[in-house]
């Protein structure tokens, strides 16, 4: 990779490259981490020893074939904001890379392990090429500041470990500062209702961030609010005497000012930086509220300048340089608080500010525009920035992560490749860009499939061109981050409609969301997407991301996170257009094609619902903090019960039965639920549920079948990775047996330490779907000490829901080989409590999530019997 030849930008629609390194990692990359500047030292051994694609030697679980040795050398003779990196042949070959500022080592080795990535795909034609590596980097820096900012305030606070996996991604990137916008979610001392029950960061938190940035040459600074934007705080009864509106916080008065303060203060306190963002963004309707009560009709713009003037004074005695969000100064001036004021090219504020005092000259703007594709649309309004005396005021674009479910990549690339032209371009030229990451309605979306348009913005803010070249990126994006760029690029297909929508250009669909979320009975938004053949969208953006993530592949280990709109994707493949398949059978009055509808669409919707709200829920835990998910919790928990009693209905209607019937049988066995991994969903059959009861002597009375309970066990083509359970060596154990395919379960109570219970035995296919239920088959359980209430997960997984003695056989989802542990976990491991379970986890981190969505899916602990149970034994 020549890095002194510059770097060309096509934004891809496609896969860029093909997937052709499926092998183990061709080259180790071996940093001399001692060797290395002092300065860098803690920051390398961060990266080094978190990075999760195996490209170092000294985390490498298998040693590669080629190894290239990496140095770095500090001088003052490259400016700062550059680098060069030089590649020198021999035994082994060595990697130097010359820099100045701390940042720009870090940036630097993501571009060597590009280069590695680069060189392996060249091998493929040309073997020398990892042998003898020879190629040059050359970057400089476009801005003086490049910053990241996210949001920690609409429901998801990230935490500390989050925050720390984004500062090593931006490390390799080459982003300078990070900002956490934090409205009410920091600890102010003596303000128990600042952040109440919110999740906020404490100031150990905050110092232990900062000082992990520092390492790494990132600058971690202070972004919170003192106008607008503060209706989680204003609405406590303890702050009704600051209140100017219900979001806004009320200007002029001295108890404002002395509040502020606090908070200016906490924010700030924990770290180094002497910057600080004050936000006054969307400040709608200040003055309007009980200011007017108080001080009297003023106009908006005096207001706003006055209060910011007095703001910056306590800044100012901080020893902080402020920066605000720019818009209330257009839209105060248009007197319109749509955004259309602030993007209209005619509105130029500088005629309005001339009649008040004016800004203070050592604010720092913040343009943010997250929706135009036209460079020449920024440009105009950053001039009109330099208008109002800023002279180099900052420019905000945004990876499309609020109001969604997974970040919309494509349309994110279009709208910054806009932004950064101009702003990297004379004569709107500025030293600052920052990059926002918003969550607005919830933070529903998950923060990390913001990661390539991170890479696309660095990588764009560090050359002077305006294309960056599809290939390069694909690389980058593989070595740097572990993901797939073609795979993620498809994961925004949730949100895009299978024919383009020219109408929405400045406004990115997000019909995952409101497909998800729309009452599924009254269906309202179906006409929008009428005609289109979502369903088959769906199902083939479902195939693709759950086969990505489920994947074994040391080469893209963050691929395992497009389960998340795999199953938003498989979800939606059920739910689009169900209203339409009901309503056509309802009206021609086909009672039998009506309930085909609903046990072949509607009820596989309810498990995919099921699964991908589980799954939801570890990923939440896995990245931010508690606080915030019960928002999200009771949308899934209002769409499962609307999907529910839409079932009941339906069925009721179609078997001509009062939903009283029903709701009797449910209580009896679907109110248990099953649960199966999706490959076993292709069809249902009509069998009852199974209750396993047994006395306290350890007699075992039988499996109990209801013959209305109508829950129906899922069943289907079998995958080939399922293969029968077989006993570890059943001569050495009588009471061992081998498991059909089917309901392997062990268990255990506190009467009864070591027991066989039944289960259900094989599969029952349609043709079968009138055969009397199979005999059960046993299986043993080992005896434990202290095994009450022990949830055992073998084969297909089983929850006890009750106590005295009665299980329900409940599958949990399956895993298929590619995610088996296998000899990952310890054997005979036992009974594993919360904080075994965490060591299993942390032991095996690319399986975290899908641990997690188990563990939470357990009302007790899990019992894994490796010991007994060969391959391929699995977690449920």
């Amino acid at each position: 990779m020549d890095g002194g030849s510059p770097m060309q930008i096509s934004t891809p629609n496609e896969d860029p490259a093909p997937r052709v390194l499926q092998d183990a990692i061709g080259v180790n990359l071996a940093v001399d981490v001692d060797g290395a500047p002092e300065h860098l030292q803690q920051g390398l051994q961060q990266i080094i020893g978190s990075h999760n694609v195996a490209y170092f030697a000294q985390t490498s679980s298998a040693q590669a074939e080629h190894v290239w040795s990496v140095q770095f050398e500090h001088t003052e003779d490259v400016a700062s904001g550059t680098f060069d990196v030089r590649s020198v042949t021999g035994q082994v070959p060595q990697i130097t890379v010359r820099y100045n500022r701390t940042i720009d080592a870090f940036r630097a080795l993501g571009q060597v392990l590009t280069a590695a990535r680069a060189a392996e795909v060249a091998a493929l034609t040309n073997p020398s090429a990892l042998q003898t590596p020879d190629f040059t980097i050359s970057e400089s820096a476009q801005f003086e500041t490049l910053a990241l900012m996210i949001d920690c305030s609409r429901n998801g606070v990230l935490n500390v470990n989050s925050v720390r996996a984004m500062l090593r991604n931006m490390a390799l990137m080459g982003y300078t500062m990070l900002q956490l916008y934090t409205e009410d979610t920091y600890k102010v001392e003596g303000e128990p209702f600042f952040g109440y029950l919110r999740g906020g960061y404490t100031h150990d938190e905050l110092r232990a961030i900062d000082d992990y940035a520092f390492a790494m040459g990132i600058e971690v600074v202070a972004c919170i609010q003192t106008l607008g934007h503060l209706g989680q705080m204003l609405q406590w009864p303890r702050y009704a005497g600051l209140r100017d509106t219900n979001e806004v916080i009320l200007s002029r008065a001295p108890e404002t000012y002395a509040f502020l303060e606090k908070l200016i203060k906490a924010a700030s306190a924990p770290l180094r930086s002497k910057r600080i963002h004050i936000g006054m963004d969307e400040a709608y309707g200040v003055g309007e509220g009980r200011f007017r009560g108080l001080y009297g009709q003023v106009e908006g713009t005096a207001i706003f300048v006055e209060h910011l003037g007095r703001v910056h004074a306590i800044c100012a005695q901080l020893g902080l340089r402020a920066m605000i969000w720019s818009d209330m100064l257009f839209c105060l001036a248009a007197k319109n608080n749509a955004l259309y004021a602030y993007y209209d090219q005619s509105n130029n504020p500088a005629e309005a500010l001339s009649r008040v005092e004016g800004i203070p000259r050592d604010i720092d703007l913040v343009f943010w525009d997250y929706y135009h594709t036209q460079p020449e649309i920024y440009a105009r309004k950053i001039q009109q920035h330099k208008d109002l005396g800023c002279n180099s005021p900052w420019m905000a674009g945004g990876a499309w992560t609020w109001s969604r479910l997974w970040c919309h990549v494509p349309f994110s690339f279009e709208s910054n490749r806009a932004s950064l032209i101009a702003a990297k371009s004379q004569p709107g030229r500025v030293a600052s860009f920052m990059l926002t990451i918003w969550g607005d309605e919830g933070n529903e979306c998950d923060f990390f499939s913001a990661l390539p348009v991170m890479l696309y913005v660095a990588n764009h803010a560090h050359t002077d061109k305006s294309e960056i070249d599809a290939v390069f990126m694909e690389n980058a994006f593989a070595a740097v981050c572990g993901g797939s760029l073609g795979d993620w690029m498809a994961a925004s297909g949730v949100d895009e409609l299978p024919q383009p929508n020219e109408a929405r250009a400045q406004m990115p669909s997000n019909m995952s969301k409101w497909l998800l979320w729309e009452d599924p009975m009254l269906s309202f938004m179906s006409p929008q997407y009428a005609g289109l053949a979502l369903d088959e969208h769906y199902a083939g953006t479902a195939s693709r991301l759950l086969d990505c993530a489920l994947a074994p592949n040391t080469r893209y280990p963050l691929n395992r996170l497009l389960r998340m709109p795999g199953l938003l994707a498989r979800v939606l493949s059920l739910k689009c257009n169900l209203r339409d398949r009901l309503a056509r059978p309802y009206k021609a009055g086909d009672r039998t094609a009506l309930l085909q509808v609903a046990e072949t669409r509607l009820r596989p919707l309810i498990e995919a619902q099921r699964e991908l709200w589980l799954y939801h829920r570890a990923r939440w835990m896995r990245i931010y903090k508690p606080f915030g998910w019960e928002t999200l919790e009771l949308r899934y928990g209002g769409l499962a019960a609307r999907l529910h009693t839409m079932y009941d209905r339906i069925v009721a209607y179609a078997l001509c039965l009062p939903c009283s019937a029903l709701r009797k049988s449910r209580a009896v066995g679907v109110a248990a639920g099953v649960s199966r991994h999706p490959a076993l969903l292709p069809g249902r059959s009509r069998l009852p549920s199974l209750t396993v009861p047994f006395d306290s002597a350890g007699d075992v009375s039988g499996p109990s079948m209801s013959a209305d309970a109508g829950s129906g066990l899922s069943m289907g083509e079998v995958p080939a990775w399922l293969p029968s359970i077989t006993s570890a060596d059943s001569s050495d154990d009588p009471a061992a047996m081998s498991m059909g395919l089917g309901w392997p379960v062990t268990a255990c109570t506190s009467s009864l330490p070591a027991c066989t219970i039944p289960a259900c035995g094989p599969l029952q296919s349609h043709a079968d779907t009138n055969a009397p239920a199979p005999l059960p088959v046993l299986t043993a359980l080992p005896a434990t000490s202290d095994t009450d209430n022990v949830t055992t997960i073998n084969a297909l997984g089983v929850r006890e829901l009750g106590g005295e003695g009665d299980f329900w056989l409940q599958p949990a989802p399956l895993l298929p080989p590619e995610l088996d542990p296998q000899d990952s976990f310890p054997r005979d491991i036992g009974c594993l409590g919360e904080e075994d379970m965490d060591t299993v986890i942390d032991s095996i981190p690319e399986l975290e999530e899908d641990l997690l969505c188990i563990y939470e899916n357990s009302y007790t602990s899990l019992l894994l019997d490796y010991g007994r149970v060969t391959a391929p034994s699995r977690l449920g």
